[in-house]
């Protein structure tokens, strides 16, 4: 089968010919994909970010937002049948430890993250496990959905913690319009009342954002955290999908007293002095990918049409330009690779 295969780090990943992968174990699930996102952290593979955390052998197979059609089980398998569509969540995961039964299975001791430490689905196929198939409605293409198998639920996974705080009359600043922050904008539409306020330096980035719900938009332009502030008087909650270049101080200063910041992006360094912190009370949150549920709950939401994802779809031959488009931030929304 075709991959997209990293060799080396710094080195564009390429298109190679491999086995396809077959069911082995009890609870194996294999996939035909249908598409597999293009995420900023791909990126950060590449860069060798992740290389210590991982420990992968290269060459391996990218991609960790994926979706397709089973198309083959193991004997055990009996939530999913050959044929069905299905969106996958990112990191199978044991059932046996206490962090997938007390819910938080994204944190299982035992845990695998195809796309990372193994083989992803930038592929024609893509070998998963019975646990990280959320069944969808036949209809689904799985072109349409595969990033919000890790950009959506971690999205949506933020603004699921946060809604707590965001009460009518709140305020909610999001940084970042792009591949996590425009479905971040539709889950807070859909699941609050607040006041959605979203900082970006793109334009059209910003256009994109008043389509989807937003009720105020700031253009990044060095003047952007007084903007805020001035809209604001400081929100109740900032959800930062950028947590980069800067990003990381602006959220923490547009962050009412006892407000909290949220961070969802990375890349980037938080560097506050500890008086800032207890002496107005604002919170600093690390997110990371949400739950089985979460992304059960994502489904019924996106297939609802209350969540869409806005994409530019490219074939799996063409995965360097879509790694180029996204880093140069032509990509509005999410770049999707299509076998």
């Amino acid at each position: 089968m075709k991959s997209v295969r990293l060799h080396g780090y710094h080195q564009r990943p390429v298109l190679d010919e491999i086995a396809e992968p077959v069911v082995k174990n009890p609870f194996d699930v294999v996939v035909r994909v249908g598409g597999a996102g293009v995420c900023r952290t791909d990126l950060h593979i590449i860069e060798g970010q992740w290389a210590a955390a991982m420990g992968v052998a290269l060459p391996y197979t990218l991609g960790h937002e994926n979706a397709g059609w089973v198309h083959e089980v193991g004997a055990a398998v009996s939530n999913v049948a050959v044929g069905d569509t299905v969106i996958l969540h990112p990191t199978p995961t044991c059932g046996l430890c206490r962090a997938c039964r007390s819910g938080n299975d994204m944190h299982c001791e035992s845990s695998s993250f195809p796309g990372l430490d193994s083989d992803g689905g930038m592929a024609e196929y893509l070998l998963t496990s019975a646990r990280a198939c959320v069944k969808l409605d036949p209809a689904t293409q799985p072109k349409d959905v595969a990033a919000l198998a890790d950009a959506g639920i971690t999205a949506y996974h933020a603004v699921r913690k946060a809604i707590p705080l965001l009460y009518p009359g709140t305020s909610c600043v999001v940084i970042g319009a792009g591949g996590l922050g425009h479905i971040g904008i539709q889950c807070l539409a859909a699941l609050t009342a607040t006041r959605i306020v979203v900082v970006d330096r793109n334009p059209d980035a910003l256009a994109l954002a008043s389509q989807l719900g937003a009720h105020e938009t700031v253009v990044a332009d060095g003047k952007h955290v007084e903007a805020v502030l001035d809209l604001t008087g400081g929100a109740e909650v900032v959800l930062d999908f950028v947590a980069e270049e800067g990003a990381e101080a602006d959220g923490f200063a547009m962050t009412a007293r006892a407000g909290s910041y949220f961070v969802i992006g990375y890349g980037g360094a938080v560097h506050i002095p500890t008086l800032d912190i207890i002496s107005t009370e604002r919170n600093i949150i690390g997110n990371i990918v949400g739950t089985y549920t979460e992304l059960a709950e994502l489904m019924e939401l996106a297939q609802a049409g209350k969540v869409t994802l806005h994409t530019k779809a490219y074939p799996l031959a063409a995965a360097a330009e879509a790694l180029d488009d996204l880093a140069a931030g032509r990509v509005r929304g999410r770049a999707i690779l299509v076998p």
